[in-house]
């Protein structure tokens, strides 16, 4: 008979979770990766700017190390940033042993830039099609491997399971009913929670639920405050809102406002390249000035073939809407982009529970510190994936070490109503105006209050039944809005108007843990 513990669950199918899988297949493992839409159905698949890693001429690790902390704002695990900036070029080789087709120059890797790097480092493949790439090529290596793979199959919660992991209750895929497994090791790589966002350049499918899924279980999330924005989406009406790769950026292209104006220059020394977290507040500032729903991004400079050739995904969508971007400006706007928060693991990708593990986007561990370095995601969940398979394959107690400080959720019994599409809109709403690029105390205070009335509405009110998306939605939206109000200061991508500096006394991390309510006395 297998032991349980040899079969993990991969519950998500972005660069962390097939990766994973992977590589517990080749230490010799026998993995289930579930995800509630298709395969390929990631953010991993519309990253367009590439995969940074210390691999050129110019470059070395101890820069690209440099690059991430200064990027963090004072909150970058240092540990984690060097386990990082060091195993990468390792975990590009692994990329290029499973055969994606990364872009060559004479023979060698082409390399780019993007804000906040000091070197050229990111490698694409396909232009600006990295992440499609990228996806593909680890799909077409797992269905190869017979890694069995359950698509629109979705976690609805981990019950205690004791030394052999929880125990996982999933959907049946044609929605037919519930199937609760057996105890066994489970990894969480489910994402982030940009579509928890009215405007994101996130699928639909990053709605924020295994971080909840966990939460629900007991685990310790952290950094939930630090939502990244990026600076630079199509912003037209009844367009989608595309995003356009901070690359262009970094070969040249310029922001401008309706005057024609470089507003960025002069407000940070590195303009249009300065951190994402600069760049997104400076473009919302100029909206709110001008009234404008967007400003320009300005391309025309740079040499038409070289830009069609770079960039074929940006540049064969906006000659879709009638714009060709070698003549005249991209109309553009921030939108919400990258969870930094997530479940709270170490650098083995333990999380606070036995038996769950976590990595990629809806992990946490303090490697972006308070702003994420651009392209430093898609190699995250590359090497801290590396860490999780191996510990999977050999596990040893561990875990996160709790933040300095952790804040106790109790959360209100449930009234157990049916979901509605419009709370799950009403959260969107509330987060995107209230929770976003810019807070302030009275707003946090008013959409957390929304997010418990939800919560409460929607959770179960009996034993045995399992929260929906919308509860779960308004968990996680909750638990961010929790965390920026509990952070009286700003940093990196949180920002509030009543606290506008950064304060020595929090450069810290902010954990949410949960507490089982109080009983009813007889």
């Amino acid at each position: 008979m297998v032991d349980r513990r040899e079969r993990p669950l991969i519950v998500g199918s972005g660069i962390a979770g097939l990766y994973v899988a992977l590589r517990c297949r080749e230490l010799g493992l026998r993995p289930t990766v579930v995800t509630k839409g298709r395969l390929e159905e990631a953010n991993t698949r519309y990253a367009q700017g590439g995969i940074a890693a210390a691999v050129g001429p110019d470059d070395t690790v101890a820069r690209h190390f440099a690059d991430t902390v200064r990027a963090g704002a004072g909150l970058v695990d240092r540990a984690a940033a060097r386990v990082l900036t060091g195993e990468a070029p390792a975990r590009i080789a692994d990329l290029v042993r499973y055969g994606v087709p990364f872009d060559t120059v004479d023979g060698r890797i082409a390399l780019g830039r993007e804000a906040a790097h000091t070197r050229a480092r990111l490698l694409h493949a396909g232009g600006d099609a990295t992440g499609s790439s990228i996806e593909e090529t680890l799909k077409r290596r797992v269905l190869e491997a017979g890694i069995e793979a359950r698509e629109r199959t979705s976690l609805r919660a981990l019950l205690p399971g004791g030394k052999e992991g929880p125990v996982p209750v999933l959907s049946a895929p044609d929605g037919s009913g519930i199937e609760v497994d057996q105890p066994r090791p489970v990894l969480v790589a489910t994402g982030g929670v940009g579509s928890l966002y009215r405007q994101s350049t996130n699928p639909s499918v990053t709605t924020g639920e295994g971080i909840a899924i966990a939460f629900r279980a007991g685990a310790l999330v952290s950094d939930m405050e630090f939502v990244q924005f990026h600076p630079t989406a199509f912003a037209r009406e009844g367009a989608p809102r595309f995003l356009i790769t901070e690359a262009l950026r970094g070969e040249g292209a310029v922001l401008r406002n309706e005057a024609g104006e470089r507003f960025l220059v002069g407000r940070h020394p590195d303009a249009e390249l300065a951190p994402r977290d600069v760049v997104a507040r400076a473009i919302q500032e100029e909206l709110v000035r001008s009234g404008r729903l967007h400003v320009l991004l300005d391309a025309t400079a740079l040499p038409r073939d070289r830009l069609f050739a770079r960039f074929p995904s940006v540049t064969n969508f906006l000659l879709a809407y009638g714009l060709d971007p070698s003549r005249e400006p991209i109309p553009v706007a921030p939108v919400a982009h990258y969870m930094i928060g997530g479940v709270s693991t170490d650098l083995e990708g333990r999380s606070s529970l036995p038996g769950l593990y976590a990595a990629g986007e809806a992990a946490a561990t303090g490697v972006h510190g308070a702003n994420r370095l651009g392209s430093n995601s898609l190699v995250e969940g590359l090497v801290f994936g590396e860490r999780a398979a191996r510990q999977l394959r050999h596990p040893a107690p561990g875990g996160p070490a709790a933040p300095e400080r952790v804040i106790d959720v109790r959360p209100p019994a449930g009234e157990g109503r049916p979901e509605e599409r419009a709370s799950f809109e009403a959260i969107r709403s509330a987060l995107w105006e209230e929770v976003g690029i810019v807070r302030s105390g009275p707003a946090l205070r008013g959409a957390l209050a929304r997010f418990e009335e939800l919560a409460r509405r929607t959770a179960p009110a009996r034993a045995g039944a399992y929260a929906g998306p919308v509860a779960n939605a308004a968990l996680t939206a909750g638990l961010i809005a929790r965390a920026a109000l509990a952070r009286t200061e700003s940093r990196g991508a949180h920002f509030r108007t009543d606290f506008p500096r950064p304060l020595p006394a929090w450069r810290r991390h902010l954990g949410l843990r949960l507490r089982a309510p109080a009983r009813r006395r007889p």
